[in-house]
């Protein structure tokens, strides 16, 4: 090892979060060194969030021009694959992160390629491709943001659905997640047969129910197959480049050239040093409010590792909160105390158990802030759901012709205000940041009134859905 070379803060991890910790110290002046393994932007940037939503932007778009009158016509005919894959390899920038790297030099940040690994207190021990080792020490804080990375079984399977070259003609997709429902959506629309699989009852689990609905009905109507119920019990492929078996639980046999897993997630914490400062190799990481691992003042956790809500914009205003928190200590000087965390202050995380949004770019799109309905009698509050039919509104009949949709609102009764909303239809997604702006600013149904939605836009719900509520 190579004698210890000294930073304010290290971060060990250049996805989203990882960039955010960094863009926000050097911001308030600190030294800041950042070390990954593979491509600075992480796997949003390339494997993701970004190349998905490439794929699907096309789909969407027809699917939204078959319902314009004068447009439907021009549009009948089959996606230009080879086009689709270009759009995506661009987002991209063709798998090389050297935009990503111009920008680290552009701030001042210190980039180490290689494997790092917790090396003690305020360590990170850096090996290179190259096996060149360093040491990096930190004065202020080490923090944590390597992320998760796919739950696969031992089977045989498709592996990069997001960066993958030619459209299969039969593609299984395993799982009922937003990543199994993006993924249908888009393969789909492309010309692939798409089978999902799902071992629940329905599809997006995490949502308001007829979420999940509306999307099965759209894939099926758009040729997919959805079989909900079922299990996986083996997979067996014919050569490296055979087609895939599926063998159902009770022993039905499915085939498909390809097979896409969306299983879930697990923590990227198997080899990054964790027992050497008194934590569980492969586990989550607990975090407080403040990002800040538990029993340890010196080390954060943000992004999917600390398992608060793992979405991308979700580790992104993680790392904006634990980026100020660590700025603020070192204005104060060693030894000073972790800044208040107090609810919806400048130092607390408080929208990963609030306010969390998310936006599923299916067809329909599905958008949800905040509670559902179940989350909420759940907590023991006095709630109500208030349902719209988003088809009658009439900005929505002017978006597209037989627009499917729908609105819910759950309202806390003793305050009136609003901890969740949800909803599903073309171009929903853009509904969703009023609705967050609503549950974080617990605004009073009575000030709600007084928003008045732009004439005829689908905003238009909310006028609808406070009528509903006023009875």
């Amino acid at each position: 090892m190579t004698e210890p070379v000294e930073y304010d803060v290290v971060v060990l991890g250049g996805g989203p979060a990882g960039e955010n910790i960094v863009d926000r110290t050097r911001a308030a002046g600190l030294s800041t060194a950042l070390v990954e393994s593979e491509l600075v932007g992480g796997e949003c940037s390339y494997w993701a969030c970004v190349p998905s939503k490439a794929l699907l932007r096309p789909a969407l778009a027809r699917a939204d021009a078959r319902r314009v009158p004068g447009l439907a016509g021009a549009v009948s005919g089959p996606l230009d694959a080879e086009a689709v894959f270009a759009h995506r390899d661009y987002w991209t920038g063709d798998w090389k992160d050297g935009g990503q790297v111009d920008w680290l030099d552009s701030i001042g940040a210190h980039l180490y390629r290689g494997h790092g690994r917790l090396y003690g207190i305020r360590k990170v021990a850096v090996t290179s491709p190259e096996g060149v080792h360093h040491v990096l020490s930190a004065r202020h804080a080490v923090v944590v943001a390597t992320g998760t990375r796919p739950v696969l079984p031992d089977l045989p399977g498709l592996h990069g659905a997001t960066s993958a070259l030619h459209v299969p003609g039969r593609l299984l997709i395993v799982g009922g997640s937003v990543v199994a429902c993006e993924m249908a959506t888009a393969w789909q629309a492309l010309g692939s047969q798409v089978t999902v699989l799902v071992r629940g009852s329905g599809l997006l689990p995490r949502m308001e129910a007829f979420a999940g609905e509306l999307v099965a009905e759209a894939l099926t109507a758009a040729g997919a197959v959805v079989r909900t119920g079922v299990a996986v019990e083996a997979v067996v492929r014919d050569g490296p480049t055979g087609p895939v078996t599926v063998v159902l639980e009770g022993g039905e046999l499915l085939e498909g050239d390809e097979l896409l897993m969306a299983t879930g997630r697990a923590p990227r914490t198997e080899d990054i040093g964790l027992d050497t400062v008194g934590l569980t190799p492969g586990d989550w990481i607990g975090v407080d409010d403040g990002c800040r691992v538990n029993g340890h003042d010196w080390l954060y956790a943000v992004g999917d590792v600390n398992h608060r809500a793992l979405l991308t914009h979700q580790g992104k205003y993680q790392a904006r909160i634990a980026g100020a928190a660590i700025a603020a200590r070192a204005a104060r000087g060693s030894g000073a105390p972790a800044p208040d965390t107090a609810r919806w202050g400048p130092y607390a995380a408080t929208a990963d158990t609030e306010a969390v949004p998310q936006a599923v770019f299916t067809e329909p799109e599905a958008a949800a802030v905040g509670l559902t309905l179940a989350e909420a009698e759940h907590s023991g509050r006095r709630v109500r759901a208030v349902d719209f039919d988003l088809g009658k509104v009439s900005g929505a009949g002017l978006y597209a012709d037989g627009y499917r949709g729908r609105a819910r609102m759950v309202v806390d009764l003793d305050r009136e205000v609003l901890l969740g909303a949800t909803f599903v239809g073309p171009g929903a997604a853009e509904l969703l940041h009023a609705a967050t702006v609503a549950v974080v600013g617990e605004v009073p149904i009575g000030r709600l009134w007084h928003a008045v939605p732009a004439f005829p836009t689908i905003s238009e719900v909310w006028l609808r859905l406070l009528e509903a509520y006023r009875g």
